[in-house]
């Protein structure tokens, strides 16, 4: 296999809501009720970013959104991850703090005038918080929410499957230039698949033994080419989400 470390891709506007006031978010929101919210996690990724999930769902996000022109709120960039607390770096919230959280935020967004809200989520602890979003639709009738897992989306998830079927945390699939950092060196190596019916049973400081650097199993990178056309099929597929399927 060959890697060509100097992957760039072009700089897309966004439609950042830090990067507008409130009078042009008032205005926005007048002519499109249309909002996307990122979710993320900072955690351990083995050679890669702690802030690989929060960093992949803002990006996909607001170039998803861009030639919507859909605003994109600040990332929530905490998230649920308490299998990976034994590793230095890792943050996690408590399921209620995240629930707490991400609702309040919800809150704001529908006060804004935002009725159409989708929620780019880039990790998959963060799940179980889709449960509160549906009791927040309860109390805010006239509103849609959807929950977006970009890395896992049917078109996106076949690309990964499509380029290799052994992929998982922390390996090539989440290799990309905005996740790796400058100067480390990772192993051209295929990991072996860690049994993924075993680690939920575990305990944090298991999980570490079992996992050791991180990387669930896999290839730790892929070719340029092969990442390209994976990053294309995930915005693609963000934005049909964003425009297509409301109610």
């Amino acid at each position: 296999m060959q890697f060509y470390m100097e992957l760039t891709f072009p700089e897309t506007e966004t439609m950042r809501v830090v990067d507008m006031n409130w009078m042009q978010l008032r205005d926005r929101a007048a002519a499109d009720d249309r909002a996307v919210l990122p979710i993320g996690s900072i955690e351990q990724h083995a050679y890669l970013s702690l802030g690989v999930d929060a960093i992949l769902a803002e990006r996909v996000a607001t170039e998803a959104a861009a030639p919507l022109g859909i605003p994109v709120y600040p990332t929530l960039s905490y998230g649920l991850t308490p299998n990976f607390v034994d590793y230095p770096g890792t943050v996690t919230l408590r399921l209620t703090t995240l629930i707490a959280v991400l609702t309040d935020v919800l809150d704001g967004i529908a006060r804004a005038g935002f009725k159409r809200i989708a929620i780019v989520n880039g990790h998959g602890g963060n799940n179980p918080a889709h449960g509160a979003v549906l009791e927040w639709l309860d109390r805010h009738r006239g509103c849609q929410v959807k929950w977006h897992n970009w890395w896992n989306a049917p078109k996106t998830w076949a690309k990964v499957q499509e380029i290799d079927k052994a992929a998982s945390h922390a390996s090539w699939m989440e290799n990309f230039p905005w996740t790796r950092i400058g100067n480390v060196a990772m192993p051209d190596t295929q990991k072996p698949m860690v049994d993924l019916q075993l680690l939920p049973q575990l305990d944090p400081g298991r999980k570490k033994e079992v996992l050791g650097d991180g990387n669930f199993g896999g290839f730790y990178r892929r070719s340029d080419e092969e990442m390209t056309a994976l990053w294309e099929i995930g915005v693609e597929e963000t934005r049909t989400a964003l425009l297509e399927g409301w109610a």
